[in-house]
């Protein structure tokens, strides 16, 4: 990991979405190897992981700016102005139920916003390298499992089909173009500050803490794969590295990152609750029968990362919840006494 911090000091890197709970992360690993950061957010959140830790650290390499990322003019003079080294294009409508109720903002942010990153640079900053955000949800749904990158994208719902959309697009400017571009397939990540609460891990853990017991909206079955946030800031930051090396490989293509270790949402529940040490807490079961639309069983490969990157995932399930449940307890609390 030294070689990667060496690597970024100095460089000149744009964070899309740098507020929200990945960007955070990336954000603050990126400024604490000695990176100038220049951050876009499209609102503020007080309490988000890049705001809690800039005010711990008073980060001084960090550019804030406020804009949308569907606005092609905002985009052009960003790219114009500070050519960046690398992007993290993180930025995206990430919640599911959202995105179900009301596509079009989510289909906006998430297909046209990736759509002006990736054609600005090209025209004005095509020595950009770009790695951008899929999901795991691209895949849709499949019976051969676990998903590997050649398998084909066929999602058909809005969150999962504008990321299948991300994906395609990002490696169309590569090999039509020649764009620097590589696209991360995350399985769900968990970890210190994802305020999202409808997720089950933040959900369970907020839950738990409070002695009440953890409400399973589907049955309780379905089949995930859940990766600490840690692991894949690491992977975030190897592909970029790769990506500007020219490692061989790596340009216009796609890479799973996930823990290779499926394990249904009823176990994954009972993980947090031992870990909370609060064993008296049973999990609520709402949905008897199979959710409409829910994909039973997704897990990723990270064969590929592994043998082109090096990655590999270093914490355990246990270890990433007993480190995320230490941070939200000291973050309800705060929030108790600000009340």
């Amino acid at each position: 990991m030294k070689i990667v911090e060496k690597f970024w000091k100095g460089k000149k890197v744009l964070v899309t979405g740098a507020n929200g709970f990945l960007a955070s992360h990336i954000s603050v690993k990126l400024l604490k190897s000695g990176a100038s950061v220049i951050g876009i957010i499209k609102e503020n959140i007080p309490a988000s992981f890049l705001d809690l830790e800039r005010k711990k650290n008073q980060f001084k390499k960090l550019k804030i700016l406020k804009g949308d990322i569907a606005d092609y003019a905002f985009i052009k003079r960003l790219f114009k102005n500070y050519k960046p080294d690398i992007c993290f294009h993180v930025a995206a409508q990430a919640i599911v139920g959202k995105a179900n109720k009301s596509p079009i903002p989510t289909l906006k942010t998430n297909i046209e916003g990736t759509w002006n990153i990736l054609d600005v640079a090209r025209e004005f900053s095509p020595q950009t390298k770009i790695v951008v955000a899929s999901s795991d949800k691209a895949y849709g749904e499949h019976k051969k499992l676990p998903y590997t990158e050649s398998a084909a994208l066929q999602a058909l719902h809005p969150y999962d089909a504008s990321k299948a959309c991300t994906d395609i697009l990002s490696r169309t400017y590569a090999h039509t173009y020649g764009l620097g571009v590589a696209v991360t397939r995350c399985a769900n990540i968990y970890g210190p500050g994802d305020l999202n609460f409808s997720r089950i891990v933040p959900d369970t853990l907020r839950s738990a803490i409070s002695g009440k017991d953890p409400v399973i909206r589907s049955d309780g079955t379905p089949l995930r794969d859940y990766v600490f946030v840690c692991d894949i800031v690491n992977a975030y930051l190897l592909l970029a590295k790769a990506l500007f090396q020219g490692k061989p490989g790596v340009r216009g293509e796609a890479f799973n990152f996930g823990s290779g270790k499926p394990i249904s949402v009823l176990k994954l529940v009972n993980v947090i609750i031992n870990a909370s040490g609060k064993r008296n807490l049973k999990p609520q079961i709402l949905s008897r029968t199979k959710i409409k639309g829910e994909i039973g069983k997704q897990y990723l490969s990270s064969r590929k990362a592994g043998n082109i990157l090096h990655w590999a995932p270093k914490y355990k399930l246990n270890e990433g919840i007993k480190i995320t449940l230490g941070w939200y307890k000291e973050f309800l609390k705060k929030g108790k006494k600000d009340d």
